[in-house]
Formats: C-alpha cells, structure tokens, sequence
C-alpha cells in the first residue's frame, strides 16, 4: 500500500479521498489554486502546493504543475479524482513516465472509452446494443448536419470527450442546429480542450441507469450493481440513488455483465461506471464510459457497505479485487441529493458569493454529507457550483426516501441562493416518490415536465414563521439592552429597560418586512413572560430563550419549536417546520422601485465569450445578443422584446458580474 498520495483535485472529493487515505494511514498531499488558498481540501491534507491562478487552465489542468507538486512530496501515487484530468490520457501516460502511480484505469482503457464515439464504435463491434447515431470522425458542421437530417429530429449533440452535461444539446428541428452545434463545440473546446461531438437520437422518456465495475491487474472483473440517475436538470444528474427502482433481477445480471463485458473488452483495471439508457420497455442502450470514480459513487457505498476509494487504493497498488461478484449483496437503498449553489426559478443559474451560514444534517448510520466547503468560504465562477452531497440510507426505498426529505429540511444555507428547496420538493412530488411502485413515471425529463409544480412561488410567510422571525429580534435586542445596562452609569435608568419602555407610550415595538414584495408590519407587545404580536393573521404570545448558536426555542401560544434565524443586514432567514423563508426590513432602499427599461443585465457573475450584435443593430424578440460562461457552462443573453441595441458595455474576454449591465435597449414596441 502506498505511503502518500497527492489528490489532483479540489472541493468534495478532494476531501473525501483524503478521508479515506487518513484512516488507511496514508499520508496526503493536496494541490490548490489561488482562489482555495483557504479551502477545506487543502486543510483535509498533511501538506499542500500552490499550482497557478484560479482558473483551471491555469491550476487543475496544468499536469506539469501537479506532477512537479508529486516529485517535491514524495507521493507515490495521484488520485485524479472527477473532472479535471481524471479522464485525461495524456495525464496517465505523463504519471507512468514520472514513475507515479495513476489511481485510475491505463491510459489506453483511457483513450478507447474517453472518446465517446471510439467507445460507441467498439460497443458496436462488441454486439452492445447501441442508440441510433453518428459517431464517425468527420467534424465539419455540414457532415454533421446531415447526419442529423438522418437519423431524424429530435437529436441530442454530445462532447464526445466529456460528461457532465457539458457540451450537450438537444434539437428539436433542422433550422435550430446551426447555433446548437456550435454551442455545444465551444462549451466541449472549453470543458475538456476537444470539440469534438456525436449526435444521437434522442429518446423522449428515456431512463439514465449506470452500473458501476471494479476490475484488477490480476483479471477480475466485478459489478457492483447499478445506479439510477435519471432525475436531471440541464442534462446533469441531481439526485441518485441505488439500487434502480423496478429492477428486476434478471435485468440487472444483464446490464451487469453487459457492463463488465465493455470493461474487459479495453483492458480495464479500476473503478468505472458503463452508462446505460433505457426505453419505456426497459430495453437498454450503451451511452458511454466514465473511466473514473463517479459523482454518486456513496449511494453504491451505502447499499453494499464498500469503500469504492479504499477498493481505488488497493487495486492501484497491485492487490486483487477485496471480493468476488458471488459476494457482493444489496442491502437496502440509498438515495443522493447534489446540493447547488444555483437558482432553479432563473433557470437552475449557478449563483456565486460567500456562504455566510452553512449547518448541515447530523451525520448517522442513515445520513452522510460529502462536503468541500465551511461558512465562510466563497463559491466562486471558475469552478462546479456544488456544496454538498446528501445521501441517506434505509432498508427500503420510502424509508430511504423519508430520512433524505428530513434531512433536506435541516439543511441551512444563507448567502447565496441554493437548489435546497427546489430538492425537497423534487423528493417529495408523486412521480418520484412512487417510483417504487410505479418505475415508469421515472425519467430523464421529470424535471421539465414538471417545472412548474416544482417552482412554486413562495408565498407569503405564515403567521408563526414571523413570529419566529420577530421572536428572535426581540431576544437580540433584549441581550443588547442587557449588555448596555451592564456598561452604563446608572444601570437601572428606563433608558437601559428590556421591555419596551417608551415615555408615555404602551410598551410595544413596530416591525415593518418586506416579504415577497409586500410590505407587512407586526406589533410586539411587551408582557411579564414574552410577547403579544400582533399578525397578519391574528394576535399570538410568544416567549422564548437562546438556545445556542443563531438558535431559539420558541413557545407560540403554547406550541414550542426550536428555529435558527440567521440575519444578514436587513435580512432575516427563518429555518424552521423543515423549511426557510426569508424577510426584509423595510428601508428606503427596499421601497425604492427601479425602473429597469433600457437595461438588461446580467444574471450572473462570468465571462462574456462571445458578442452576437452591434451598437445600433435592430433585434427580434428572442434573437441572442450575447454568450456568457460561468462554472464551465454556457448562457445565452436573448433580446427581451423586438427592438434596438443602442450601446454594448462588455466586450469578449471581458469579466462581468451578477447585476452588471451589459448593454442599453430600447423596446420599439412600446412606440
């Protein structure tokens, strides 16, 4: 077994590697950009090395950098991780020259499944039934385009080197695939540094099921069985979970051995995931192969009890599979939720900035959180917007399904805007919750289909969150009044009094909120042993003590609740009943009401990649003005309503922030 390693990656899985290597006794190195100087990853490691600025061509993909950090620790090996140079073949080649251990396949298994069209074009030679599609080696766009015309509207466009829903498309007819392909080749060129794609048909209801295999360099081959992925949003997995639901036995031995069959036909050694889809008759369809460990690889862990990173470990330092398929058994099921720093209303928009107050579920036997960041941290544009991994565990799918919904509600975010709420009500709506009994309301568009049931409008607070809300500003000012009687000369003067105490006036306070864009003022009566509110809805008593960190017991009227309220300036967020809502204090600022015509703006924090118009032009509804990358994806700025572009304040290559306008427009329908 190795004695150090390096981990070649940041975030979450830098962390859970490392977690893994510390109780095994293996000493870890970590390597990190500017930007994560102060990253949890760097602090998990024994040693760390600076390798360049913050964006990843400059730090995580400089394979120079990482094998100079390597030959300066002394690290034997180098765990790669996902992303980044995890499925680089190049990297492998340059580790073996360097006589450091690439934890990971060979590079040859490398180049013949990174490749998605040389793997489809081997499965197809193997007998693996195969999408219909092109996947040939002409990339001219009209090749492309007429094998579109081919196999027939609507086709998915896919990065042929890469994953994650990066470089993906999907077209629905012939006019729109121009503009389709050519994003989708910058998105790949950008992602993975190849442009290259293949075009498939894209099924309509498909099921995303994939089976994990382990293979070691004495020969042996093994499935751990498979996952279901199909719950998606932008073509990239949100939840998981294991095993598939509505598998049958029969079903999973031939997915598996169909999988295993892919693994050897390269010479595979290591962990890796075949990716399957599945029709609406359960027939399934070589996608791809990821050579490398998997996002959603802890839902495995959970159902079989294996630590896949341990198994990575040994297999990469020369010992045999720990166990044979005859061994591996499924026990229970187990369910992960990705938690994103994005913005599902706005369109799932990664969303950046500092985590001002992170409290994660209590981990157990039943509840696991894969993190790689702390309060404090900032999520920034260069890299994957993810802040965590919730995967919860149980003897059957609902009992699974019940802890993760619970564990969701527990889950605290304050700063930026989190997929948090958009998750809980994803897990709860029917068609994922009764996929047990009912595998066919499971797929790859239940998001879509479903969009508006899912994103609800918030809603105005209910009578005992701001109850909660004006509970807490009661106790803080309470302990501010204590503190200031404790400094003050005359301790006892009314002037230092908590209760309220106003000259000739009934002891009582005004909250005004502003609260889903409605301004709502509260009454807080002074008594003996708490509060009368007076509510939107009624009058309340309402008493309460500090119970810890940003934490309150609350007694309303007679019903007691623990609640975090965590404020941000004028903001306070609620956590409470397995929920949060956020309220305003009125200000000027918050009455104030911006006329926004003539301005459009950017709704997120990036790079401009790309200018599609002039000062000057005239634009149609809809058309695209501009192209703005952020956390490796691409969005498209398109023209509210017909009109003429007067002014363009950013140009290609420029940096803009969330809110930075970005050019004037005039509306001429208004005229």
């Amino acid at each position: 077994m190795f004695e150090k390693i390096l981990i070649a990656n940041r975030g979450e899985i830098a962390c859970r590697v490392a977690r893994t290597a510390k109780r095994l006794g293996i000493r870890t190195v970590a390597v990190y950009s500017e930007a994560d100087a102060t990253a949890l990853h760097v602090a998990s490691c024994d040693e760390a090395y600076l390798i360049g600025p913050a964006h990843p061509r400059e730090s995580y993909l400089r394979a120079d950098r990482i094998l100079e950090a390597a030959k300066k620790s002394g690290a034997q090996a180098i765990h790669p991780g996902y992303g980044f140079l995890s499925e680089n073949a190049e990297f492998a080649k340059a580790c073996g020259q360097a006589e450091v251990v690439f934890i990971g396949p060979p590079a040859e298994a490398i180049e013949s499944m990174g490749s998605k069209s040389a793997a489809k074009t081997l499965m197809e030679k193997a007998g693996v039934p195969l999408v219909p599609g092109y996947h040939g080696a002409a990339q001219d766009a009209a090749t492309l385009k007429k094998e579109a015309d081919r196999i027939g509207y609507p086709v998915l466009i896919k990065a042929s080197a890469g994953g994650g829903g990066k470089g993906m498309r999907v077209v629905g007819k012939a006019a729109d695939f121009a503009d389709a392909l050519a994003a989708a080749k910058r998105e790949a060129a950008s992602s993975f540094g190849d442009d290259r794609v293949l075009i498939e048909k894209y099924l309509t209801r498909p099921r995303h099921i994939e089976v994990q295999v382990f293979a070691d360099t004495q020969g042996h081959c093994v499935y751990l069985f498979e996952r279901d992925c199909s719950v998606q949003r932008r073509h990239q997995k949100i939840l998981e979970e294991a095993p598939a639901p509505g598998m049958t036995a029969e079903r999973r031995r031939e997915m598996g051995n169909a999988a295993v069959s892919a693994a050897r036909s390269v010479g595979y050694v290591n962990a890796g995931t075949v990716e399957f889809i599945v029709d609406e008759h359960g027939h399934f369809y070589f996608m791809e192969m990821n050579t490398r460990l998997q996002v959603e690889h802890p839902v495995t862990e959970m159902i079989t009890g294996l630590d896949l990173v341990e198994w990575q470990l040994r297999v990469a330092s020369g010992e045999p599979l720990p166990l044979a398929q005859e061994q591996l058994a499924i026990n229970g099921h187990a369910i992960e939720a990705r938690v994103y720093a994005e913005d599902p209303v706005r369109g799932f928009l990664p969303a950046a900035g500092r985590i001002e107050h992170l409290r994660q579920p209590e981990e157990s036997a039943h509840v696991r959180v894969d993190t790689g960041v702390q309060a404090g941290d900032e999520v920034g544009v260069h890299y994957d917007p993810m802040i965590a991994k919730l995967i919860a565990w149980d003897s059957d799918r609902p009992s699974a399904l019940r802890r993760l919904h619970a564990a969701l509600g527990e889950f605290q975010i304050v700063g930026l805007t989190s997929n948090l709420a958009f998750l809980s009500a994803v897990t709860a709506h029917r068609a994922f919750a009764d996929a047990h009994r009912e595998p066919g309301l499971l797929d790859t568009g239940l998001i879509e289909r479903y969009r508006t049931e899912l994103s609800p409008d918030a809603g105005p607070a209910s009578d005992p969150i701001l109850a909660i809300a004006i509970l807490s500003e009661l106790l803080r000012m309470d302990r501010e009044a204590a503190q200031s009687a404790k400094r003050s000369a005359d301790p006892y003067s009314p002037w230092n009094a908590r209760d309220g105490w106003r000259l000739n006036e009934d002891n009582h306070h005004t909250f005004v909120f502003i609260d889903a864009g409605k301004r709502v003022e509260v009454v807080a009566h002074y008594r003996n042993r708490g509060y009368l509110l007076e509510l939107p809805g009624g009058k309340m008593l309402a008493s309460g003590e500090v119970a810890g960190d940003r934490t309150i017991d609350a007694d309303l009227s007679g019903s007691r609740t623990r609640a975090t309220v965590v404020r941000r300036a004028n903001e306070l967020t609620v956590f409470a009943f397995g929920s949060s809502h956020s309220l305003e204090f009125e200000t000027p600022a918050t009455v104030e009401e911006e006329d926004p015509s003539g301005r459009l703006v950017s709704p997120l924090p990036g790079a401009v990649i790309q200018v599609l118009i002039k000062d000057g032009e005239a634009v149609q509804k809809g058309q695209a003005l501009m192209i703005i990358e952020a956390m490796k994806m691409e969005h498209t700025i398109s023209a509210p309503q017909s009109g003429t572009v007067k002014r363009i304040y950013f140009a290609a290559g420029e940096q803009v922030a969330e809110g930075a306008q970005l050019l004037e427009f005039e509306d001429t329908t208004k005229a």
